[in-house]
């Protein structure tokens, strides 16, 4: 069969766009099969179900009316009854589709425009999604571009088969960007959206430097070495954390490289931001010296519960280990995850000094003992009440001076004063309306319940509605800086864990949940652990 010069062109059309677009030929038939589709809607009637198909070899184009096979026909432009279908068809039956061909036809000039907008809205679709599939897998990925325009302050990039635009807060600080300049950045997120995938990129985000380095250093992409955090103040300094699975390469020589070659490069391509290689610890307190780099340490305090650490620095070292404006110890804490708090040794002994006075305070007070007795209490290390009241004798009675005696009687002094505060507490909470049976839960001390009392909470459905957040507090990262929020129980020895458990036996007692509810939902988590134990054997 000899193909026309028309079905030829119109074959050569759809060759030339799928090139252009680099999109597949059958999206561009269909698109012209769609506007085909359309035009003959408007000439034969739009009400009409009509279909166009386009022979991908010959380019042929066939027009039919599709209508549907039904008991009685009320519409005979879309229906047929089923005994004419079935005149046409014997095998016809409710709900099937009879196909009547239509004559060709000759497109006017307002049907060819309509079927022109048709096509480039179906192109343009299928170029949007091809772009979006393209560019989707890459993100985490550096990419290279040139610069096509900047629009308030923010660089639309030409990428080659798309546009990414790095906005301007991803930007380095201070850096210039015109027109035709070749830039390299981060893909960090692309989105379906209304006008079209877009690709945003970055250069201040951290991990566009572990890139950088994996393509100058051979031994990161191999994996001999791993970067295992960063911290960037972009455009002005950036810390990176380095360990090596080979015990026989040093990581932080690797990095910097021959009198520094690699370490250079990536500083070149980040407009001169300075970078401190630093060797990764397992150990939060040697990976926080190493951190502070160039500062030396003289005394690391680690609280786990809180995550903060306490830092002493020689008094001349303390400019240096907060750096300016805070930028060094702020990029210490965002690399180790840590809450750092800088002091002088001069700082730490004050503090130290107070504490102790505090401490011998309190046990004068409490205990009616002398200042001595005080001192010799404080400087054994006893920073509680609580803590001489239930200790062995044993303790007390080994330290320097004292006999079983004065053990026995310190003791029996410390145990007086928590019941006297008891009580006090007890008849405060009275005052206060806190319901008796909130005493019944394990762990409850009426200073608690009267810390409840104070913030409304007075029943046991009330303490029950409670979360273990509201008790003990709970912290928040932003910028780097992490805030602490204080809980209700925040002044007592109190742990997430007991805090948890008091709530649970509260709801118990509130009728919110059963011992049956707890006991099956324990033999889930176990056999969940069970489960993923026997994976991970299986792995194995």
């Amino acid at each position: 069969m000899a193909v026309s010069a028309n079905r030829l062109e119109l074959l050569q059309i759809a060759d030339a766009v799928a090139r252009e677009k680099v999109i597949d030929r059958e999206i561009v038939l269909a698109a012209m099969a769609d506007a085909i589709q359309k035009a003959a809607r408007s000439r034969y009637g739009t009400e009409s179900n009509i279909r166009a198909d386009i022979n991908s070899k010959t380019g042929e184009i066939r027009l039919q009316r599709l209508l549907e096979v039904v008991e009685k026909a009320d519409d005979y432009s879309t229906q047929i009854p089923l005994e004419l279908a079935r005149d046409r068809n014997p095998d016809a039956k409710l709900g099937d589709f009879i196909a009547d061909p239509l004559p060709p036809m000759d497109f006017g000039r307002i049907a060819a425009q309509s079927a022109k907008q048709v096509i480039v809205q179906k192109v343009r679709e299928a170029e949007r999604d091809r772009q979006f599939d393209e560019f989707k897998d890459r993100i985490g990925e550096i990419i290279n571009g040139t610069v096509k325009r900047v629009e308030y302050g923010n660089v639309i990039v030409d990428l080659g088969r798309g546009e990414g635009i790095i906005r301007r807060d991803e930007m380095i600080p201070r850096e210039n960007m015109r027109y035709g300049d070749r830039v390299r950045a981060f893909v960090y997120d692309v989105r379906r959206e209304q006008r079209g995938p877009q690709i945003f990129l970055s250069r201040t985000h951290p991990q566009f430097m572990v890139k950088l380095f994996t393509m100058e250093v051979p031994e990161i992409y191999d994996g001999i070495i791993q970067i295992k955090s960063v911290a960037r103040d972009p455009g002005s300094r950036a810390k990176i954390a380095v360990i090596s699975n080979d015990s026989s390469i040093d990581p932080v020589g690797a990095c910097v490289g021959m009198r520094g070659s690699r370490v250079q490069a990536v500083v070149g391509e980040l407009q001169g931001e300075k970078i401190d290689i630093i060797p990764w610890s397992n150990e939060p307190a040697n990976f926080v010296v190493n951190a502070l780099q160039p500062a030396e340490v003289s005394k690391v305090v680690l609280d786990e519960d809180a995550e903060r650490i306490e830092v002493v620095v020689p008094d001349e070292q303390l400019s240096l280990a907060i750096g300016r404006r805070g930028q060094n110890v702020r990029l210490a804490s965002q690399l180790t995850g840590w809450d750092i708090d800088i002091m002088t040794e001069q700082e730490e002994s004050e503090r130290r000094q107070k504490e102790f006075n505090e401490r011998t305070n309190l046990f004068m007070d409490a205990l009616d003992v002398d200042e001595m007795v005080g001192q010799v209490l404080a400087s054994e290390g006893f920073a509680a009440v609580e803590e001489l009241a239930y200790v062995d004798l044993d303790e007390i009675s080994s330290i320097d001076g004292f006999d079983d005696d004065t053990a026995v009687e310190i003791q029996t002094r410390a145990r007086e004063f928590l019941d006297r505060l008891e009580a006090e507490m007890d008849e405060k909470r009275k005052k206060l309306g806190v319901a008796d049976e909130l005493r019944n839960i394990d762990g409850m001390t009426a200073q608690m319940m009267v810390a409840l009392g104070e913030d409304g909470i007075k029943s046991i459905e009330d303490f029950a509605g409670c979360a273990a957040d509201d008790l003990v507090g709970w912290s928040e990262r932003k910028d780097g800086e992490t805030k602490k929020f204080e809980g209700l129980f925040s002044k007592f020895d109190v742990s997430r864990v007991e805090a948890e458990n008091m709530i649970v036996q509260a709801r118990l007692a509130a009728g919110w949940i059963t011992e049956e509810d707890l006991a099956a939902e324990q033999a889930a988590e176990e056999a969940g652990e069970v489960e993923d134990g026997d994976t991970a054997e299986q792995d194995a």
